[in-house]
């Protein structure tokens, strides 16, 4: 406990899965958290959840992709706590499964103002704060979609692919600042992104089969997520920067091939 105590946090997209595992894991560790999210009643509940358990959260209905929404959210910050220690820019959209010659540029402009635009918007508007206190961890939820393909739609990959190269960058423009930004990629995770998937397994009579292309042969759940942006949060990760760590079980660590039966 307390392994963030006293730090001032921000998580988007914390109504639900990722986003609201990783804002009340924050709270119970001793950080004051506004939980934004595009659902208000969604992010009321995150909140109040936040306040049952005995932590400090405020709630803000947020569009993560518009830029006076972002700087909006960080003088909420700023006004409401002082200052702002962590930014978990961790909201986004799946964009379907549409094939590629099916997609939109509409579809693709959508998925990539909210999946990349959006951790852009979270370090262009947190970066200069922290930079004035001399430190701060920025992270963003990418994707194992943004290593390989065949783990998500071709816009939702691309915009994955898009904000490991953002923290990479980031992190070297934000040299001798204090300031860290990294990457979590999930595998996946059972949220409501990923509903679509376990119902249609389910449908099919092929749940149990879920995830067993990777290694641990399940699939992950949200905690697990917010259990790595937890560590990168807090000061035991202050030698981590620049980085995109994937938690999805092994499934990135290897080409595809075909698996001896035991």
């Amino acid at each position: 406990m307390g392994r963030i105590k006293g730090k001032r946090a921000i998580v988007t997209g914390a109504g639900s899965g990722i986003g609201r595992a990783s804002a009340e894991l924050f709270a119970a560790e001793g950080a004051r958290v506004i939980a934004a999210d595009k659902d208000q009643p969604s992010a009321e509940a995150t909140a109040a959840a936040i306040k049952r358990a005995g932590g400090e959260a405020l709630c803000v209905t947020l569009d993560a992709g518009s830029e006076t929404a972002v700087e909006a959210l960080v003088e909420r910050a700023l006004l409401a706590w002082g200052g702002l220690d962590i930014f978990y820019a961790n909201a986004g959209i799946s964009g379907g499964s549409l094939p590629l010659v099916a997609q939109s540029v509409e579809l693709w402009q959508e998925v990539l103002r909210v999946n990349l635009i959006g951790p852009f918007l979270a370090i262009k508007h947190a970066a200069p704060v922290m930079v004035r206190q001399r430190g701060g961890s920025i992270l963003c939820t990418a994707s194992v979609a943004g290593l390989r393909a065949n783990a998500g739609g071709s816009a939702y990959a691309a915009s994955k692919a898009g904000v490991i190269s953002l923290v990479q960058t980031a992190a070297n423009e934000l040299h001798a600042t204090g300031v860290r930004v990294n990457a979590i990629c999930p595998g996946l995770i059972k949220t409501a992104m990923t509903r679509p998937i376990f119902e249609g397994a389910r449908a099919r009579g092929s749940e149990g089969r879920i995830g067993q292309l990777n290694p641990l042969r399940r699939h992950g759940e949200a905690r697990e997520i917010a259990a790595m942006a937890l560590f990168l949060a807090s000061d035991e990760a202050s030698y981590v920067n620049g980085q995109a760590y994937a938690v999805d079980g092994g499934l990135s660590s290897t080409h595809p091939f075909t698996r001896r039966s035991r």
